[in-house]
C-alpha cells in the first residue's frame, strides 16, 4: 500500500474507535464528509466493506474488526516509540491517555494530577471516564485504572490506592417501614437497587464474605441503573437498598441520611491499580506520572463522595 495511504488507515482506526464520523473527524481535524469520503475510497481500494453505517451509528464489519485488531496495536507501538524519543528532550512532554472509572478519577487521579500537571506544563493528561472494561490497546489508551481484581495477568499493574470496602445502605425512611436485614439472604425480601454491568449487560450479583464463607446474592428491586453514582442517589431518595463503596456512603451515614446494614458481611477489595501492556515502551512523562500515582497509593485515605466498584459481567 502506498505510504500516503497510512493516513487512511489512521482515519479508519479513529472512526472504529469513536463509532462516530463526527467525533472521529473532530479528533482528526477534518470534516465528517471528508472523512466519510476517505473511508469510502479506502473500502473501494481494498474491495471490502469495513464499516456498517446507519443514520445513528457506525460499527466495524467483520473485516473491519479484523483490520482494527491487526493494525491498531502496531500503530500504538509506533506511537510509543516516537513518544520515547521525548527522553532526548530536557522537559517531559506529550499526551497521556488514561481510562478510569468515575470513582477512580475523583478519588485517585485528580488529587495527584493537581500536583503533577503544574510541575510539567508540557504534559497533557486525557481521561476517558468509563465503567466498562476497556481494551486499552485497541482503543488507544496508554494505561487504565481499575480495581486489582479486574486486571488481566499479562498487564503490568501498579498499586495506586488503598484497599476498598463495600457497604449496604438505605435511607432511614426506607428502613422505618421494613425490618433490617440480618444476613445477606434477607435481601431477597427487600427492594434493592440493581446495577446493570456495562461490559456484558448482566445485573451485578452482590458479593459478600464473612470469615471464609462467601455468598453471591442476586437481588431484585424496582430500580435499575448502569452507573454506580446513581445507585447512591437512588438510596438517598429512598428507592431501596444500595451496595456501594464504604467511602462513598460514609458522608451520608455520618450525617444520618443513610443507615448501614450487614457491615460484618461486606468484603474488603483490592485497591485501584494503574495497568498497561508489558511490551509498552514508556515515555519519560508516563514514567513520572506512574511514580506520582504510586506514591499517592501509600496515602492512608483516597476517598471521594461518589462511586462504586463495577465488576465485569
Amino acid at each position: 500500500m502506498p505510504r500516503e495511504n497510512l493516513n487512511d488507515l489512521l482515519a479508519f482506526l479513529a472512526v472504529a474507535r469513536e463509532r462516530s464520523f463526527t467525533k472521529a473527524a473532530a479528533k482528526l481535524g477534518v470534516s465528517p464528509s471528508a472523512l466519510s469520503h476517505t473511508l469510502g475510497a479506502l473500502e473501494a481500494r481494498l474491495g471490502v466493506r469495513l464499516l456498517h453505517r446507519t443514520t445513528r451509528s457506525v460499527a466495524p464489519t467483520q473485516a473491519g474488526e479484523r483490520l482494527r485488531r491487526g493494525i491498531g496495536p502496531r500503530f500504538e507501538e509506533i506511537k510509543a516509540e516516537l513518544a520515547a524519543l521525548g527522553a532526548l528532550r530536557d522537559k517531559p512532554a506529550g499526551t497521556i491517555r488514561l481510562t478510569a472509572t468515575d470513582y477512580a478519577t475523583r478519588a485517585i487521579l485528580l488529587p495527584t494530577l493537581a500536583e503533577f500537571l503544574p510541575r510539567y506544563p508540557d504534559v497533557t493528561v486525557e481521561i476517558g471516564i468509563d465503567n466498562r472494561l476497556v481494551d486499552i490497546v485497541a482503543e488507544g489508551f496508554d494505561a487504565g485504572v481499575r480495581d486489582g481484581e479486574q486486571i488481566a495477568r499479562d498487564m503490568i499493574a501498579v498499586r495506586i490506592g488503598p484497599n476498598l470496602r463495600m457497604a449496604v445502605v438505605g435511607a432511614p425512611a426506607y428502613f422505618a417501614e421494613r425490618s433490617r436485614p440480618k444476613k445477606p439472604q434477607d435481601l431477597t425480601e427487600h427492594n434493592c437497587i440493581n446495577l446493570r454491568l456495562p461490559t456484558r449487560g448482566g445485573l451485578y450479583a452482590w458479593e459478600f464474605q464473612k470469615g471464609t464463607r462467601k455468598l453471591n446474592v442476586h437481588v431484585e428491586g424496582q430500580f435499575v441503573c448502569n452507573h454506580p453514582g446513581a445507585m447512591l442517589d437512588a438510596a438517598l431518595a429512598g428507592l431501596g437498598i444500595a451496595y456501594v463503596l464504604e467511602d462513598a456512603a460514609k458522608p451520608y451515614v455520618d450525617d444520618g441520611r443513610l443507615e448501614r446494614v450487614l457491615g460484618d458481611w461486606c468484603p474488603v477489595l483490592p485497591g485501584y491499580h494503574l495497568y498497561y501492556p508489558s511490551r509498552r515502551q514508556t515515555s519519560p512523562a508516563f514514567t513520572l506520572l506512574v511514580d506520582a500515582l504510586r506514591r499517592s497509593g501509600h496515602q492512608p485515605d483516597a476517598s471521594s463522595s461518589t462511586g462504586s466498584v463495577v465488576r465485569p459481567a
